[in-house]
């Protein structure tokens, strides 16, 4: 049983961790009410520490390739289980998963989801198409939605309401992708599928090169509509939601679907600097999600969009 001190202690240290590697989460995560806002910060927290221990970086900051990345992933797996065994482990991020995991009964197979993703990190996985891209899409960031959607009280047996939560993390990621394409090449790390760089006449090796700009721009864009369709199909999810926890989500929604817009828009320009938003942009964002969440959601299909394992690797 976790006393209040410590408890308070954990929250306190993810709030920090936060604070630092995500300032669009942290915006989002205010207009929770204050057990979720608490909840999602302890759940970034374990998610925020399994990134940074994969890729050998500081809160989300100066990536360096890890010695031995096998060891790595053997580590977070062994932490991550103790914790959810419900064992302290001596450290912030997987104690503060044991935390939510219990208020939250959060299934351990997303975990194990969420680690395989950074398992492919590991390896210097590439995907070889759109739907490889897609799974690996869910394990760093659909399975989060998942696990999100079960702090903001959606029930397991909830399986469509999941889903769209898996959607909205997806999104988030192929934005991200797009955003990153060259850092993430300067770096070793590619997540372009293989027959799309095929059908640009693109190299692995030289996709940084300038003269490959208006290329990564068609692609950027291919990733931007992707990753609108499942956002769209998140919004019919969001509307299930309490108002808070809907404010919160369209909000996050519509700052990285911001980002996405940006890159699209910038072409070949947007590897220039790192795309992002200011905080007066993420206020009027904030805003525009408020009115969202007050008007009623005509429900979307999800034909022809991948769909999360029914496997026991996930609920």
């Amino acid at each position: 049983m976790t006393s209040d001190a410590e408890r308070a202690r954990l929250v306190e240290a993810a709030l920090a961790s936060i604070s630092v590697g995500s300032k669009s989460f942290r915006f989002a995560s205010q207009l929770f009410d204050q057990p979720t806002r608490e909840r999602s910060w302890l759940l970034y927290a374990w998610c925020r520490a399994c990134d940074d221990v994969t890729d050998g970086q500081t809160l989300g900051h100066d990536a360096a390739a890890p010695v031995d990345p096998g060891a790595r992933i053997a580590f977070l797996h062994e932490k991550t289980a103790r914790a959810l065994a419900g064992e302290p482990t001596g450290l912030v991020a997987f104690d503060a998963l044991r935390l939510v995991a219990e208020e939250c009964r959060i299934p351990s197979a997303l975990t194990r989801d969420h680690l395989a993703g950074f398992g492919r990190d590991a390896t210097g996985w590439q995907p070889a198409d759109e739907e490889e891209l897609l799974s690996y899409c869910y394990q760093v960031a659909g399975a989060v939605g998942v696990m999100m959607a079960h702090v903001m009280g959606v029930a397991g047996d909830d399986t469509d309401t999941l889903d769209r939560a898996a959607d909205l993390g997806i999104a988030f990621q192929l934005a991200n992708i797009a955003r990153d394409i060259v850092d993430d090449a300067a770096v070793g790390r590619l997540y372009l599928p293989w027959d799309w760089l095929e059908a640009e006449g693109l190299q692995r090796n030289s996709l940084a090169h300038p003269r490959n700009r208006p290329a990564l721009a068609r692609i950027a864009r291919r990733l931007s509509e992707l990753a609108d369709r499942y956002r769209h199909s998140a919004k019919t999810g969001a509307a299930r939601l309490p108002f808070r926890s809907r404010w919160a989500v369209l909000s996050a929604s519509g700052i990285y679907g911001e980002i996405a817009t940006r890159v699209t828009a910038l072409g070949p320009r947007a590897w220039d600097q790192r795309v992002s938003t200011s905080k007066a942009e993420k206020a009027a964002l904030v805003m525009e999600a408020f009115w969202e969440a007050l008007m009623p959601v005509r429900p979307m299909s999800r034909a022809g969009l991948w769909t999360r394992p029914r496997s026991p690797s996930a609920p």
